[in-house]
């Protein structure tokens, strides 16, 4: 057994959950983004504006190879069937003096695929993950009022504030941002 395939069968707290190899992550690029343009279309705010083209969001996940093959980022994917339903990555901060944190980011469900616990499923793969790396401080932000800033404290996030006019929304309405911790000691 490799390591990714170790590391596939040990963070997976429910079977649909799975952490991708680099390789896996390049050959998912279509799906990967496919799905990104349907939340973006949907109004999740994870930075892009609309219009999204299919080649800009299949080029931001080759953008993230680099990180992935390093091993200083990591994506793990909800599947329903064969179907890519969910993503989200951890990015570990690469400060000597941040060892001991890493940014959950780019939580996405595909808009038919909501409301089936599988945000809940990565979070929960994620914080083991975080936790396999030595990471035990995790960040992430979001648009305030966003669906997702009500599921964060449900998943042990603690609120620290809300920055006004952080980023402009994927419809081009300058949004604020909610910042989240967590400390998985």
């Amino acid at each position: 057994m490799t390591d990714s395939t170790l590391e596939t069968v040990r963070f997976r707290p429910d079977p649909p959950v799975h952490l991708l190899s680099a390789d896996e992550v390049r050959a998912a690029v279509p799906g990967l983004g496919a799905l990104l343009m349907a939340c973006v279309e949907d109004g999740a705010g994870i930075g892009f504006i609309l219009p999204l083209s299919k080649e800009r969001a299949e080029d931001f996940w080759r953008s993230r190879l680099p990180a992935l093959e390093a091993g200083e980022a990591f994506l793990m994917v909800a599947r329903e069937g064969e179907e890519l339903a969910g993503v989200v990555m951890l990015a570990l901060a690469p400060q000597d003096n941040g060892r001991h944190r890493a940014e959950v980011a780019k939580l996405m469900v595909h808009p038919d695929h909501r409301r089936k616990g599988l945000a809940r499923k990565l979070m929960a793969a994620i914080d083991g993950l975080a936790l396999s790396r030595g990471r035990w401080l995790l960040v992430l932000d979001t648009v305030t009022g966003d669906r997702a800033e009500q599921l964060y404290p449900t998943c042990g996030y603690r609120k620290v504030g809300v920055i006004p006019d952080y980023a402009y929304g994927s419809h081009g309405n300058l949004d604020a941002t909610t910042v989240f911790y967590k400390d998985l000691r």
